[in-house]
């Protein structure tokens, strides 16, 4: 028997934007099924969404499993023209700003270069102009963006909107960024750890599709990861969980950014790879020049990144015995040098890990690479459907109806 559950309750129109937003294109009678609500409340769900602008019919459901008697079912969509969502991602060097309609199409992308010893402040004033231009290159007028997102290699206390400690620089430390962000753009920001972004991103879009328990490793300067449990982020009590990279692996080891010793991060980070090559390898001054020199045949980078591997693997190891994730994807700029790294991880892996958990969970690497965390960014506004109904078009048909349902 289903739940039945009135129409009018805000609630229904949440699950069957979420529904749509994470299966793609559905039928009403799927659309039920899935909910488990009756095939009249959906039809009176959607014909509001529709009236609003939110919804559009996309083709059929054609012939084969999902055919039902008579006229095939039409299949329903999210309206791609129905918002916009800015994603940001602010890299150590870097600020990367994209523009995506709500069917996930990049329709602009705007990267600077920042020093490596920027000033925060300076960073986000950076990334609203350049908001500003991708939206207008987009032509994407404010009123359609639903949010922002925005993606930060630090902690980020869900509590307090503020970084607790950053590898991006000092000057971020103790900022609450979605508060400086949403003055300087007069729209509401959403900001995560990069690794969590990532994370989903490689759910939603990439290598991480269809996984139950994904864990998204980014190897960068710094060393992140987001894990996902049940298709949603686990953050932790307080938006601290995943921070692979300050998993102490030697007490002894060298000191961390952090405070601790012995690190992750400080043995297979970028800086620290670089660092291991030292002055015989004078051409490696960055992660590219390494990985290239490695897959050319040198030696010693080879070393460097298998080494890194084994490391890695060992934490990986860990991690598989305390979540038994199905999906390890890599990413960040060491995946470029993934073929070199995961015999070595998986080796580690598989010695250290219980065999049950290292049997069943599959290695790979990220499909998104530069733009992971700016598509996460995105990605985690789309999560937010509650801002997608607040936000949809107020001079569209039926635009009172959707006002008067909210």
């Amino acid at each position: 028997m289903h739940r039945e559950i009135p129409a009018a309750r805000p609630g229904n129109r949440e699950r069957v934007v979420e529904l749509l937003r994470t299966r793609g294109a559905l039928s009403r009678a799927d659309i039920a099924r899935l909910l488990d609500v009756s095939r009249a409340t959906v039809s009176n769900v959607v014909a509001v969404l529709q009236a609003a602008g939110l919804l559009v019919e996309s083709g059929s459901t054609g012939s084969g499993a999902q055919q039902r008697r008579g006229r095939p079912g039409s299949l329903l969509t999210l309206n791609p023209s129905a918002g916009a969502v800015v994603g940001i991602d602010f890299g150590h060097t870097h600020v990367r700003v994209i523009v995506a309609d709500l069917a996930h199409t990049v329709l602009a992308e705007h990267v600077r270069t920042l020093e490596r010893d920027h000033d925060a402040r300076d960073a986000l004033r950076m990334a609203s102009v350049l908001a500003r231009e991708a939206l207008a290159a987009a032509d994407v007028a404010q009123g359609k963006v639903i949010g922002v997102g925005a993606g930060l290699p630090g902690p980020i206390n869900t509590r307090t909107g503020a970084i607790g400690s950053s590898s991006i620089g000092p000057s971020w430390v103790g900022l609450r960024p979605a508060d400086e962000l949403g003055t300087l753009l007069g729209l509401p920001v959403i900001v995560d750890n990069v690794g969590n972004l990532g994370a989903l991103a490689e759910v939603t879009w990439g290598a991480g599709r269809g996984a139950q328990v994904a864990v998204y490793i980014k190897l960068d300067a710094g060393v992140g990861a987001g894990f996902v449990l049940g298709g949603r982020l686990y953050r932790g009590a307080c938006g601290t969980a995943a921070e692979f990279g300050h998993m102490t692996i030697d007490p002894a080891g060298p000191i961390c950014r952090c405070g601790n010793r012995g690190c992750l991060e400080t043995f297979v980070s970028v800086p620290a790879l670089l660092d291991q090559l030292g002055s015989r390898h004078d051409g490696a001054r960055t992660a590219q020049d390494m990985v290239r020199s490695a897959l050319d045949g040198d030696r010693a980078g080879v070393r460097v990144l298998a080494d890194a591997g084994q490391r890695i693997g060992a934490a990986v190891a860990i991690i598989c015995n305390l979540v038994n994730p199905d999906r390890v994807i890599i990413g960040g700029e060491l995946s470029a040098a993934y073929d070199i790294l995961v015999p070595s991880l998986r080796t580690a892996l598989e010695r250290d890990a219980l065999p049950f958990a290292s049997a069943q969970v599959t290695v790979c690497r990220g499909q998104l690479g530069d733009r992971a965390v700016a598509l996460g960014s995105v990605a985690a506004v789309l999560h937010s459907t509650s801002g997608f109904l607040r936000r949809s078009r107020p001079d569209g048909p039926g635009a009172e109806q959707n006002a008067a349902m909210r």
